[in-house]
């Protein structure tokens, strides 16, 4: 079975965002592995007129999120039955389309740049960063951010479909790689979990120097 395969069968069994949140919201972003939680799309500054990659774009809601707020949308994601759900939801909004391709392949050939590249839980957390950080850094606009987030090293998660497929790093090692591919001012925070749960969120933020 393909990478692609095993990431499709995955997808079909995911479960779909709620059609609103607890606020009562149709769109929102959500950087950590649980619902109504964590901080919001303030984080990467204001995105109205800037061009957004979502690297993982799942089914879509975090990018259509940052579309309703102006931004210009392309999602990327390896498994076909995130497209579908992505279309069936959000295929009318204008601004934002859905690619299926594997994120260093889709990289390589896209010939647009992006102002913000953003990875929830997405392809940063299980593609070889020595790999994936220098393309995504030659098709940054100059100043712009990159901000993904997974699990702690060592946190418990949703299962990929291959083993060893995640690549943890420590806070300080992200900030060692980020630099050494091109990235500055590189800031990692580690978002404690809701009351009751053990594992919280790591979120990481850096500037294409």
């Amino acid at each position: 079975m393909s990478l692609a395969e095993s990431w499709d069968r995955y997808a079909v069994g995911s479960k779909r965002r709620r059609p609103v949140n607890a606020k009562g919201d149709t769109t929102w972003l959500n950087w950590t592995q649980y619902a109504d939680h964590g901080p919001n799309e303030s984080l990467l500054g204001p995105v109205a007129g800037r061009r957004v990659l979502e690297l993982g774009s799942g089914s879509g809601g975090n990018l259509a999120h940052l579309v309703t707020l102006g931004a210009t949308g392309r999602g990327v994601d390896i498994a076909p039955a995130r497209k579908a759900v992505a279309l069936e939801r959000w295929g009318d909004l204008p601004g934002l389309e859905f690619h299926t391709a594997e994120a260093t392949a889709f990289l390589k050939e896209t010939g647009e740049t992006f102002d913000v590249v953003l990875s929830v839980f997405g392809a940063v957390w299980f593609v070889d960063p020595d790999t994936l950080l220098p393309l995504i850094r030659s098709r940054m606009a100059p100043g712009g951010m990159l901000a993904f987030s997974h699990l702690p090293p060592g946190g418990q998660g949703p299962k990929p479909p291959r083993a060893g497929l995640r690549h943890d790093r420590t806070p300080d090692e992200w900030r060692r790689i980020l630099t050494g591919h091109g990235f500055s001012d590189v800031r990692v925070s580690l978002i404690d979990p809701p009351e009751g749960k053990a594992v919280g969120t790591m979120l990481v933020r850096a500037l294409a120097a």
